[in-house]
């Protein structure tokens, strides 16, 4: 997509969706995996806090789950936030341990983990607001991966939009406007750097295998499926709240 036509299409949309989300007596917390949805989402906040005049500021996770590479994405982090001029936070988490003491997977043990020490950064801070890199792709996976599991109708709602994390600070979403192409064309745009975590490509977890095989399969029958299920997922979303 062309510069002049992505700033066109995608990026006033992109300010408007967050705008209804992070106001300017906000402080918000990003948290920065280094993969390609996060460093997008960083790189556009500093950009919207020129505008609206937000605190903003990262916290990086490293679960202690792949050793060398993990580190190495802290680093990536370091010092992306370093050439940013944005304060980071780094929580070192043995999320192994989370998992076996809760009797969770390891990939539910790695998400309590990473939310807890979200939880106690966001605390540190005074954080207002965390800002997650989750967009629409995501929000069309998570509604397979519940049908999949099998779930009531709020389960199929996917991810949502906004919700408490703790007391005074709230999870907000500000990239579910956007699919994984028009990140990935922010990300080109604007020449940035990002790290590729390899168990993404993993397809013993589900989730893998629904954004690499399943959703493919069912886009060669309908091109749109992903803005389908995303838009029937808020749909749902509305109707359980109501």
């Amino acid at each position: 997509m062309a510069k002049k036509n992505f700033n066109a299409a995608v990026l006033p949309k992109m300010r408007a969706f967050a705008g209804d989300l992070i106001t300017r007596k906000d402080c918000v917390l990003v948290g920065l995996s280094g993969g390609a949805d996060s460093v997008c989402l960083l790189h556009f906040l500093q950009y919207l806090s020129h505008e609206k005049h937000f605190a903003l500021a990262a916290v990086h996770v490293n679960h202690g789950l792949r050793g060398c590479a993990a580190d190495k994405d802290e680093q990536f982090c370091r010092q992306l936030c370093q050439d940013l001029q944005i304060e980071l936070f780094v929580k070192k988490v043995d999320a192994k341990k989370v998992a076996q003491k809760y009797d969770l997977s390891p990939e539910h043990g790695a998400r309590k983990a990473r939310y807890t020490a979200y939880q106690q950064v966001a605390k540190k801070w005074g954080a207002t607001k965390l800002a997650l890199g989750h967009h629409l792709d995501d929000l069309a996976e998570t509604f397979l991966l519940n049908l999949l599991r099998g779930t009531k109708a709020q389960g199929l709602a996917g991810i949502p939009l906004r919700r408490p994390l703790c007391t005074g600070v709230e999870i907000v979403r500000p990239l579910l406007c956007v699919t994984r192409a028009q990140v990935e064309a922010y990300i080109a745009q604007n020449k940035l750097s990002y790290v590729t975590d390899q168990t993404n490509f993993d397809d013993t977890y589900r989730r893998n295998w629904v954004r690499g095989t399943l959703l493919p399969l069912l886009e060669t029958k309908q091109p749109q499926i992903r803005e389908h299920l995303a838009h029937f997922a808020a749909e749902i979303a509305q109707l359980t709240q109501s």
